[in-house]
């Protein structure tokens, strides 16, 4: 089964290659449009403060590596957050996200980026939800949505910081999933506590530089599945900062189940979700083995084709 993701998010110290090309500008590239639109909202210290160099700031942490891409024809743009934005402006914006192929949302602050994106859909359309809303209709439709560091917040189903306080719902387009940002050894508490307080949510920690793709739909069982794909890339080798790429120091997506059990996942390991029905099952697909998510015994089915079709 060939993985056409709608929603990616992820946590990187740089651009490295095997994800912002591989997954980000090639994606955009393999359309007629070739465009990105970057979000840095997040950027920023208040609500009512336009921070608008901050947010330039972040968004020029992947403008030069975009610009790579112009002799193929890729278009990037960035939208910033201002306490004076307009109708107009709020009507753009909205554009831009029903029909960019790739949308990124960048890091900062994840409370401060929910708080910008509910206020633009309270005070122009009456609803804080108006955002959310048409980010699920991009995954309807299959398109990528990306969300780096606070973005991968955004996109999640809960906050990380959830584990901890009160819950901070996200969009939930990386539905049932939430992700630890900069993830090493020693940060697993995080994990521990929020698969423990949200056992339904499937919590992922996300090294630099790796990643949780999915994708999603219903079968024509009725039944609601998702595929995850874990994105490992060590591509960046700036000798100065090597250091921050835990990738490259054999780091891998940690995982913890609400009991207690430890999962760490490689490049291209997957897991298959399926539920419905009164069942709620899922499988580990590693190499040439698929695994029970539950007991973790290797089971006979052949591919992830075999999952869906099966159910």
């Amino acid at each position: 089964m060939a993985m056409h993701a709608t929603s990616l998010i992820y946590s990187s110290h740089n651009c490295g290659h095997d994800i912002h090309h591989g997954w980000i500008v090639q994606r955009a590239l393999e359309t007629d449009q070739k465009r990105i639109l970057h979000l840095p909202m997040s950027e920023g210290s208040k609500l009512d403060v336009d921070d608008k160099e901050r947010q330039e700031y972040g968004y020029s942490k992947f403008r030069w590596f975009f610009n790579r891409y112009n002799h193929l024809g890729l278009k990037h743009d960035a939208f910033y957050y201002s306490k004076h934005l307009t109708k107009r402006d709020a009507d753009i914006l909205c554009d831009m996200l029903r029909n960019y192929e790739v949308v990124l949302f960048g890091g900062g602050n994840s409370p401060l980026g929910m708080r910008r994106y509910q206020a633009i859909g309270e005070r122009f359309y009456g609803n804080p939800h108006h955002i959310g809303s048409i980010i699920h209709d991009r995954q309807n439709r299959g398109l990528l949505t990306v969300g780096f560091s606070a973005g991968a917040d955004h996109l999640a189903e809960v906050m990380s910081e959830s584990a901890w306080g009160e819950e901070r719902s996200g969009f939930g387009v990386s539905s049932r999933i939430a992700v630890t940002l900069h993830h090493e050894s020693g940060r697993e508490e995080t994990l521990i506590r929020g698969a423990q307080k949200y056992p339904q949510i499937m919590w992922f920690g996300l090294p630099n530089d790796s990643g949780i793709a999915t994708q999603q739909g219903v079968l024509p069982s009725g039944r609601w599945w998702q595929v995850i794909e874990c994105v490992l890339d060590s591509s960046w080798d700036v000798p100065q900062e090597v250091f921050h790429i835990k990738t490259r120091y054999g780091a891998k997506i940690d995982h913890y189940y609400a009991d207690g059990r430890h999962w760490s996942f490689n490049n291209g390991d997957r897991i298959v979700r399926i539920s419905g029905e009164g069942m709620d099952s899922a499988w580990i697909v590693s190499g040439n083995e698929i695994r029970d998510y539950g007991s973790q015994a290797v089971i006979g089915y052949g591919d992830v084709g075999d999952i869906l079709g099966s159910h």
